[in-house]
C-alpha cells in the first residue's frame, strides 16, 4: 500500500435484519452491554416498493455500530431476512481485550443463555468467543495474540503469494496454531 492510498477511516455500521427488535435489543444491550444509540423509523421507496421499517443502532467503543432492521410488512420481513442458515463463515468479529471477553462470557452464563449458542476457538493470531444472537447471527469477540504485531509482520509479505498458491490448487494449511473449538 502506498502513502497516497486512501482507506476507510473505520466501520460506520454493519446491518442485519432481526425478527424482533426488542429481543435483539435485550441481547445486545442488556446481555452484551452494547448501548442502543439510535432508533430510526423510516418509510421509503426501495427496490420498487414502499418499505416501512425500524432501524436500531447498538454502539461500539470506536463510534461504529451494529445495526438491525425490522420491517412492518411481513412480506418485506420474509424477503430480506433474517432466516438464513447459521454458518460460522458468516459472522461479524469485534475486537475486545481478554477481561472484556471474560466479562461477556460471564454475562452469557449469568443470563442462562443456551450453551449450544456460544463457544471458543483458538486461531493462533487471536482467541475468539463466538455467541449466536437470537436471529442466528454469529458475533465473534476476539482477543489478539500477545505477539500479534510480529505475527502480522510475518504474514503480510506472503499474503498475495499465499492467496495465489491457494487459488492454484495448493490447499495445504499455513496456520499451524489453529485449534478446534475450546471447552468453556
Amino acid at each position: 500500500m502506498n502513502a497516497q492510498q486512501k482507506l476507510p477511516l473505520r466501520l460506520h455500521h454493519n446491518a442485519y435484519v432481526a425478527k424482533n427488535l426488542e429481543v435483539t435489543r435485550a441481547f445486545y444491550e442488556d446481555m452484551m452491554g452494547m448501548p442502543l444509540l439510535a432508533t430510526w423509523c423510516e418509510k421509503t421507496e426501495l427496490f420498487g416498493k414502499e418499505r416501512i421499517y425500524c432501524h436500531c443502532f447498538f454502539g461500539l467503543q470506536d463510534g461504529s455500530a451494529l445495526a438491525f432492521f425490522q420491517f412492518a410488512d411481513s412480506s418485506d420481513q420474509k424477503e430480506f431476512g433474517p432466516d438464513l442458515p447459521i454458518s460460522g463463515f458468516r459472522h461479524i468479529a469485534l475486537k475486545v481485550d481478554k477481561a472484556h471477553q471474560l466479562d461477556l462470557l460471564a454475562r452469557v452464563k449469568a443470563a442462562n443463555y443456551d450453551h449450544s449458542k456460544y463457544y471458543f476457538l483458538e486461531h493462533g493470531y487471536c482467541n475468539s468467543l463466538y455467541v449466536i444472537d437470537p436471529d442466528g447471527m454469529i458475533v465473534e469477540f476476539c482477543t489478539d495474540h500477545p505477539q500479534v504485531d510480529k505475527i502480522n509482520a510475518d504474514v503480510l509479505p506472503k499474503a498475495h503469494s499465499e492467496l495465489k498458491r491457494w487459488l492454484a490448487g495448493d490447499h495445504s494449511p499455513n496456520n499451524e496454531a489453529y485449534h478446534r473449538e475450546q471447552p468453556i
